[in-house]
C-alpha cells in the first residue's frame, strides 16, 4: 500500500504560476475554471491578491507548458523567464533532443531548445518554481555539464569565457593525443616491418613503409627492441590518451546507452575502444593469436592519432563556431558599461544596470547612448547604423527619441531615460536574435530525425562489413575485418548533419540583425525563401505615416492684381503682394494654434525653413473644414473649398490646380488673406524615399507586390503610381485585411507576406505566411509579426528575402556535402575498393576525413557572412 502511495505522490506535482493581466476577482475565477478543465489537473486555486495560480497535476498526463497554455487560452498570461545555459559537451552531440527532453521534464519548465552551434540550451521557466540546481541536475542526467561561465552575469563575458574554456580544454587534450600519436607511430615502425604486418598493410601503412625504413636507419636502437617490449611501451603511452583525451567519447557513449540513444560519441568510442581492446589482448596474451594462426598486431598508434585528429577537428570547429555568434556579441557590446547621470544637481557615473526610468542622462560627443529615452536638452547627430542599418546619422533635438547603443556625434545632449534593462530596444533585439538562433527551421528537424537513426545504421554497416571480411576476405581475415569495422565507425560523421542547419541559421540571423532585420525563428527564415506575393500596407509602410507639406501653389492672378495696384490702377482688396515665404508665415502662425494633423504639417514646414511665426488674434475653428485668425492686422482664412465658398471667397483661379492635386493624392488647402485667395498648401503623406527602389527590387526577384489600405481609392492609386506596385486594394476595413490575405493564399496557392506597422495590421500579419512589421510601428504589430524591420525601411524586406534564399542555399549545400561524404566515405571504409585496387582505408585517414567534414560545414556557413555583406 505504501508503494502505491509513493508512486501516486511521484506522479503528482504541484506548481505555482505567476499570472498577469488579472484586474478583479472575476478574472481569477475565470483562470481557475480554465485550469480545472485541463486534462490531468487535480486541483487549481487562483489568488487574485498574490496573482498566483497553484495547480496540482498528474505529471504523466500534463506538464507546465500545457498549464501555461491553459492560462493564456483564458485570456491572461503567465510570467515566465528565458534562461540561457552554457553547456559543456554539446560539441560532441548529434542533436539536442536528449537534453531538451530532460529539461522539459523539470517541473516549471515551459519549453526548452538546444543550439548545438552556440553550445547552449535556452529554457523558458516559471521563475518561482525552477531552481538552478534543478536545471543543473537535468543537464547532468542528459550526460552533459553546465559550463563554469554560467555564474557570470554579463552575457558577453559569459559567452566569451565559455568559448575560451571549451577551446582551451580541447586544445590541451589534442596536444597530448598528437604528441603521443607521433611518438607511437615512430615506435610502431619496427612492427610494420614484420612479415605479418606487410601482408595486412592498409593504405596508410603502405605510404608509411619508406618512412619506416628511414626511421630505423636514423634510430637503429629501435631495431634492437623486441616486438613485445614495443607493444608494452605503446600500451603505456596510449592509455592516458584514451582515458583523458578521449574520455568524453566514452562518457558520452555511456550516457547515450543509459538513455537509449546513440551519437558520434558512440561511433568513436566503439571504434577506438575496439582497436584498443584488440591491441591490449595482443599485447598481454599474444599466444592467443599465434595459436590461432594470427599475428598479434596492435593499433595503438591508430587509436592515438584517431583521437588527435578528431580533437583537431573539434578545435578548428570551436574556433569557427565562435565566429558564428560574432553578430550577437557585437550587438550586446553596443551598450556601454557606465552612464553619466544627473543626481542631486551633480554629474555622477553609474553602472548602466543601476539606471532607472526618469533619470536624466548626459551624453557627450563620441559617446554611446546607454539606454532609450527622450532628449530634453541639446541637439546632435546620432549614428544608429548598427541598430537600424541606416547609413547616415540622424539629427536629434529636444523631444526626439534616442535609442541605447547608438553613437553620438559632435554635439552634446541630455535625455530622460524611458526604457532601461530588459525593456530597451537593444535588449529586445538581442533577445529576438537569440531566440531566432536557438529556434529550429523545419529543414533542421528533418536532419535531426535522420541523425537520430544514423548511428544505429552505421553500426549495422560496420558489423556487416566485418562479417563479410570474416567470411570472404583474404588472410588474415580477422585483421582485415577489424580494420574495416573500426574504419567504418570512425569515418561516419553525424556531427556534420547536426551542424549543417544551426550554424547557417546563426550566421544568417546575426547578419540580418546587423542590417536591421530581425527574424523571430527558423520557420520565418525558411518560408521567406518561397515568398511569391508581398502585400504592403500604405500608411507608415510605403509612406512616412504622417502628413507633410509637399508643395505650395501661389495665385499668380492675385499677385498680378496687387502689382497693378502698385502702378496706380484699380486693384482688388487684399493689400500688397504676398510671396510664398510670407504666406507660409501667416498660415503657420494660425495653424500653430490649431491641433489638426494637417496644421502640424504646415507648422513643421515653416520651422524647417526657419520661418518665425507671429501671435494670432481672434482665432476661430470651423469644425474640421478650416480655421481663421488675425496676424499682424491681416485676416487669414485657411480651409477646404467648401469653407471658401461658404465665406464668399472666389477660388476659381486655383480650382483647376486644386482638382489636379487631389487627383494625384495630395490634399489642397486654400489660404486667403483679407478675403483674397493667395495660394494652395499641398499636403500629403509622402512616399518614403526608399519605397520605390525596394518595390522594384522585390519585383526583380519574381515577387508580386500589392498594396492593401483602408484609404480611399484615389489616394491609394496615386501612391501606387508613385511606387509602381502591381495591384491596389483600397477602402478595406481593418477587420477585412486578414480576410483579403486568406483569400490570396487560397486562390493563388502561394506564400504570402504582409508588411504593416499599425494595430489594424495585426490580424493580417498573423494570417500571412510571414508577417513583417515595421519597427517604428505599434507593439501590437510587432508581437504579431514573424520578422521586424528595425529601421522602417522597405529595403529590409528585400534583405530578408535575399538573406533567406542565401541561407537556405548554404543549408542545402551543407546537408548535401554531409550526406555525400557519408554515402561515399562509408563504402570505401568498408573496403569496396579492395577487390579492384588492393587498397584498404586506414582508420587514421578515416578520422582525418571525419574531422574535416565538420570543419567544412562550419566554414561553408561562415562564408555566408561574406555573401551577405557583399549583397548589402
Amino acid at each position: 500500500m505504501s508503494e502505491v502511495q509513493e508512486s501516486v505522490e511521484l506522479a503528482t506535482r504541484r506548481v505555482t504560476i505567476p499570472v498577469t493581466g488579472m484586474t478583479c476577482a472575476a478574472c481569477a475565477s475565470r483562470v481557475q475554471r480554465g485550469l480545472e478543465r485541463g486534462a490531468g489537473v487535480r486541483e487549481a486555486a487562483v489568488n487574485f491578491g498574490t496573482e498566483r495560480a497553484t495547480v496540482q497535476y498528474e505529471a504523466d498526463v500534463t506538464d507546465a507548458a500545457q498549464l501555461v497554455e491553459l492560462v493564456r487560452s483564458a485570456g491572461y498570461d503567465a510570467r515566465t523567464e528565458m534562461v540561457s545555459l552554457p553547456v559543456s559537451g554539446l560539441e560532441w552531440a548529434v542533436s539536442g533532443e536528449k537534453l531538451e527532453r530532460e529539461l522539459r521534464a523539470v517541473a516549471g519548465v515551459v519549453s526548452a531548445t538546444v543550439n548545438l552551434a552556440a553550445g547552449e540550451a535556452r529554457a523558458e521557466v516559471l521563475p518561482e518554481v525552477v531552481t538552478p540546481e534543478a536545471l543543473d541536475a537535468a543537464v547532468r542526467r542528459a550526460g552533459y555539464a553546465l559550463s563554469e561561465a554560467v555564474a557570470i552575469a554579463d552575457p558577453v563575458e559569459r559567452e566569451r569565457v565559455a568559448r575560451a574554456q571549451e577551446y582551451r580544454t580541447l586544445l590541451h587534450r589534442f596536444w597530448l593525443a598528437a604528441a603521443v600519436g607521433v611518438v607511437a607511430m615512430i615506435l610502431s615502425m619496427p612492427l610494420m616491418m614484420e612479415p605479418s604486418a606487410m601482408q595486412r598493410a592498409d593504405l596508410l601503412d603502405r605510404l608509411m613503409m619508406p618512412l619506416a625504413h628511414w626511421t630505423l636507419g636514423v634510430f637503429p636502437v629501435l631495431g634492437s627492441l623486441s616486438a613485445g617490449m614495443l607493444r608494452w611501451l605503446l600500451l603505456i603511452m596510449t592509455t592516458p590518451v584514451l582515458l583523458w583525451s578521449g574520455r568524453h567519447f566514452f562518457r558520452g557513449a555511456y550516457s547515450g546507452l543509459l538513455h537509449g540513444t546513440a551519437d558520434m560519441n558512440t561511433l568513436i568510442a566503439l571504434g577506438t575502444g575496439s582497436a584498443y581492446a584488440f591491441s591490449v589482448v595482443a599485447t598481454a596474451a599474444p599466444g592467443l593469436f599465434t595459436r590461432a594462426g594470427l599475428a598479434p598486431d596492435v593499433y595503438y598508434e591508430a587509436v592515438a592519432m584517431i583521437i588527435a585528429l578528431i580533437l583537431l577537428g573539434k578545435v578548428l570547429e570551436a574556433r569557427a563556431k565562435g565566429r558564428t555568434s560574432d553578430a550577437i556579441r557585437r550587438l550586446i557590446g553596443l551598450q556601454p558599461k557606465t552612464a553619466r547621470v544627473l543626481r542631486e544637481g551633480a554629474e555622477v557615473d553609474v553602472d548602466v544596470a543601476d539606471l532607472a526610468v526618469g533619470d536624466i542622462v548626459i551624453v557627450r560627443p563620441g559617446e554611446r547612448v546607454p539606454v532609450d529615452g527622450v532628449v530634453v536638452r541639446g541637439r546632435s547627430a546620432v549614428d544608429q547604423s548598427l541598430l537600424t542599418g541606416e547609413s547616415l546619422p540622424v539629427e536629434k533635438a529636444e523631444g526626439d527619441e534616442v535609442v541605447g547603443g547608438s553613437i553620438n556625434g559632435s554635439g552634446s545632449f541630455r535625455f530622460e531615460a524611458t526604457k532601461v534593462g530588459r525593456d530597451t530596444a537593444l535588449a529586445q533585439i538581442v533577445r529576438l536574435v537569440q531566440d531566432a538562433q536557438g529556434a529550429k527551421a523545419p529543414i533542421q528537424r528533418v536532419a535531426d530525425r535522420i541523425a537520430g537513426i544514423f548511428v544505429p545504421i552505421v553500426v549495422g554497416i560496420a558489423l556487416l562489413a566485418m562479417a563479410v571480411w570474416m567470411l570472404a576476405g583474404p588472410e588474415p581475415r580477422f585483421v582485415f575485418a577489424m580494420v574495416s569495422f573500426v574504419t567504418v565507425l570512425i569515418i561516419a560523421c553525424p556531427c556534420a548533419l547536426g551542424l549543417a542547419t544551426p550554424t547557417a541559421v546563426m550566421v544568417g540571423t546575426g547578419a540580418a540583425a546587423e542590417r536591421g532585420v530581425l527574424f523571430r525563428g527558423g520557420d520565418a527564415l525558411e518560408i521567406a525563401r518561397d515568398l511569391r506575393v508581398v502585400v504592403l500596407d500604405k500608411t507608415g509602410t510605403v509612406t512616412e505615416g504622417r502628413p507633410a507639406l509637399v508643395g505650395v501653389a501661389m495665385n499668380a492672378a492675385a499677385a498680378g492684381a496687387a502689382a497693378r495696384d502698385d502702378g496706380g490702377q484699380d486693384a482688388p482688396a487684399g493689400g500688397p503682394p504676398i510671396d510664398e515665404r510670407t504666406m507660409l508665415m501667416l498660415a503657420a502662425s494660425v495653424e500653430r494654434v490649431s491641433e489638426h494633423p494637417l496644421g502640424a504639417a504646415v507648422v513643421a514646414a515653416a520651422d524647417g525653413r526657419n520661418i518665425r511665426t507671429r501671435d494670432v488674434a481672434d482665432f476661430e475653428s470651423f469644425g474640421g473644414r478650416g480655421i481663421s485668425g488675425v496676424v499682424d492686422g491681416r485676416r487669414v482664412l485657411i480651409g477646404n473649398r467648401a469653407l471658401m465658398e461658404e465665406r464668399g471667397v472666389d477660388v476659381d483661379a486655383l480650382a483647376g490646380r486644386a482638382d489636379e492635386e487631389a487627383e494625384a493624392g495630395r490634399t489642397p488647402v486654400y489660404v486667403t488673406v483679407d478675403d483674397v485667395v493667395r495660394g494652395l498648401l499641398l499636403i500629403a503623406d509622402p512616399v518614403k524615399a526608399t519605397s520605390a527602389a525596394a518595390i522594384a527590387e522585390l519585383q526583380s526577384l519574381g515577387i508580386e507586390v500589392m498594396m492593401l489600405t483602408g484609404d480611399n481609392a484615389r489616394t491609394a492609386a496615386a501612391v501606387a503610381r508613385a511606387v509602381n506596385v502591381d495591384e491596389v486594394i483600397a477602402d478595406v476595413l481593418p477587420a477585412d485585411k486578414a480576410r483579403v490575405i486568406r483569400q490570396l493564399q487560397e486562390e493563388r496557392g502561394v506564400r504570402v507576406a504582409m508588411v504593416g506597422d499599425g494595430i489594424n495590421d495585426a490580424p493580417a500579419l498573423a494570417q500571412a505566411d510571414i508577417g513583417i512589421a515595421i519597427g517604428t510601428g505599434t507593439d501590437v504589430a510587432l508581437e504579431a509579426s514573424d520578422v521586424t524591420l528595425v529601421g522602417g525601411d522597405l529595403g529590409g524586406v528585400v534583405t530578408a528575402v535575399l538573406l533567406s534564399r542565401r541561407t537556405m542555399r548554404v543549408i542545402r549545400q551543407n546537408l548535401f556535402w554531409a550526406f555525400f561524404y557519408n554515402v561515399v566515405g562509408i563504402p570505401i571504409a568498408a573496403g569496396v575498393l579492395y577487390p579492384f585496387s588492393g587498397v584498404l582505408l586506414s582508420p587514421v585517414f578515416a578520422s582525418a576525413a571525419m574531422a574535416l567534414s565538420s570543419v567544412s560545414v562550419v566554414g561553408n556557413s561562415l562564408r555566408l557572412r561574406t555573401a551577405i555583406r557583399s549583397a548589402a
